[in-house]
């Protein structure tokens, strides 16, 4: 039913009808014995009673004038027998076998083995006339025929072996077949026959195996390649072992390496965060974006900020600072990297110092800004308090009636009061900046008294009989 494709790789291929259509395979267990089971039942009976006359003369007429028959497979396998075949077929001794060769009689086992191969291979009937197959203590003439049958189905590709006696055999009687024995000439042209057959099928045997033993060159050809293949594949998989040790080698160095930056950036990370901390300098780090990057413990007084704040925009974020320009400066910083200060004052009245500048990674690439926060309330309120002593002082040097003037170390004029002005004749350009030298004199003898306040003096001028007198404490009286 298949023909031969690959046989190393045992792929088939479905034959196909001789119409060249391709019939379906009955894959039903024992088909053949089925349908051969089918053909021994009993002839079916009408609903008359009794079988047909045409269906009972076609059994009459094949069970007395048709020929011993065999349904047999390419193996030889038989799968059906039909008329009385034991005059040419008997049990083998041994292991029970329904193979035709093995049950065939002597005489008929080599051509009938010749016959089946040729029949199988060729696809034709086989005919071989005169056979001398021993029965029964004597020789019987027998015909055999064995036929490929082509029809379409199941059937297609198995043989039938005819078993025919020529007719001048059938009219004698089986005594004087029995006691019939061949003569020595037939009997040596018997044995010339049996010899050509079997050297027929020594022959297509020693065919076939050099065929076996091309395919079997032919495979070992393909193993040697193969094995060649494979040790050169072996020899490649113990260079990429090799290679993978040293790779590995490499990665396990890189590796200790890696633990070991590792190990340092989590050291300076650990020192930056408690520098961070211990500074109380409220700082933020932020991207191009203006994203949280990062921030200091202390600038959660200054932000709402939290852990899980870090990648939000800082426009999102609750500040407590009057300081509504704090995105636009930051904007003006990445732009003109420009360092910007700005006091500022939260909604609890203390101030900070604000100072944005850029953000400069190791290779000078600016990748956002960084915001500091500087608590001085304690400055400004101590620049307020300055403010207030300083007006307070201001406003008694205004009152006093005496000239007065402040001198900083240098003896250079800090400030005077008005009665300074009117009693010298000079104006506030002409005397703040300058040393108490060179100041214009229209005047007679005062005197001048002066007392020592940090850094500067304060001098008093008095008039005593037309001399001017500076007096400074603890020391003696200097005359102009």
């Amino acid at each position: 039913m298949f023909a031969v494709i690959d046989k190393k790789w045992k792929i088939y291929k479905k034959r196909k009808t001789e119409s060249g259509a391709a019939w379906s395979l009955d894959l039903r267990p024992s088909a053949i014995p089925e349908t051969a089971a089918r053909r021994e039942e009993p002839l079916a009976i009408k609903r008359d009673g009794g079988p047909g006359l045409g269906e009972l003369t076609e059994k009459m007429l094949l069970d007395h004038y048709s020929p011993a028959s065999v349904i047999v497979n390419d193996k030889g396998d038989v799968l059906y027998f039909h008329g009385r075949t034991g005059k040419y077929l008997e049990p083998a001794s041994g292991k029970a076998s329904l193979n035709i060769v093995e049950m065939a009689r002597e005489g008929l086992t080599l051509e009938l083995r010749t016959a089946l191969r040729k029949a199988s291979a060729g696809k034709k009937d086989i005919s071989v006339e005169g056979l001398q197959a021993k029965s029964n203590g004597g020789y019987l003439t027998v015909n055999l025929e064995v036929k490929y049958i082509s029809l379409p189905g199941p059937v297609q590709g198995l043989l039938m072996v005819v078993f025919r006696e020529p007719a001048s055999v059938k009219g004698r009687k089986a005594a004087n077949l029995r006691a019939a024995t061949p003569g020595t000439g037939k009997r040596i042209a018997e044995m010339e026959h049996e010899l050509r057959a079997t050297r027929e099928h020594l022959q297509a045997t020693i065919e076939e195996l050099e065929a076996s033993n091309e395919e079997l060159r032919s495979t070992n050809e393909e193993m040697q390649s193969s094995n060649e293949e494979l040790q050169s594949t072996n020899e490649e998989l113990e260079t990429s072992k090799e290679e993978l040790q040293s790779v590995n080698e490499e990665l396990t160095t890189v590796n200790a390496e890696l633990q070991n930056k590792i190990d340092e950036l989590s050291q300076v990370n650990n020192d930056m965060n408690n520098l961070l901390a211990s500074t109380q300098v409220a700082t933020v780090f932020l991207n191009t974006g203006l994203r949280i990057k990062r921030f200091t413990p202390a600038m959660t007084n200054v932000f709402n900020l939290i852990h899980t704040d870090i990648g939000r925009p800082i426009s999102d974020i609750v500040s407590r600072l009057d300081y509504p320009e704090l995105l636009k400066d930051a904007g003006e910083v990445l732009s003109t990297l420009m360092v910007k200060e700005k006091e500022v004052r939260n909604n609890n009245g203390l101030w900070y110092l604000t100072r944005i500048l850029p953000y400069r990674t190791s290779d000078n690439i600016i990748d956002g800004v960084v915001i500091t926060f500087i608590d001085i309330t304690e400055q400004k309120k101590a620049q307020e308090a300055l403010q207030v002593t300083k007006n307070y002082a201001e406003g008694i040097v205004e009152t006093v009636r005496e000239p007065l003037v402040i001198l900083d170390a240098g003896l250079r004029v800090m400030r005077a009061n008005r009665s300074f002005y009117e009693a010298f004749k000079v104006s506030r350009e002409e005397t703040e900046g300058r040393l108490i030298y060179e100041i214009g004199n229209d005047g007679g003898s005062d005197r001048m008294r002066v007392t020592g306040l940090g850094d500067c003096f304060f001098l008093s001028f008095r008039l005593v009989r037309n001399h001017f007198v500076i007096c400074h404490a603890g020391l003696s009286s200097i005359f102009l």
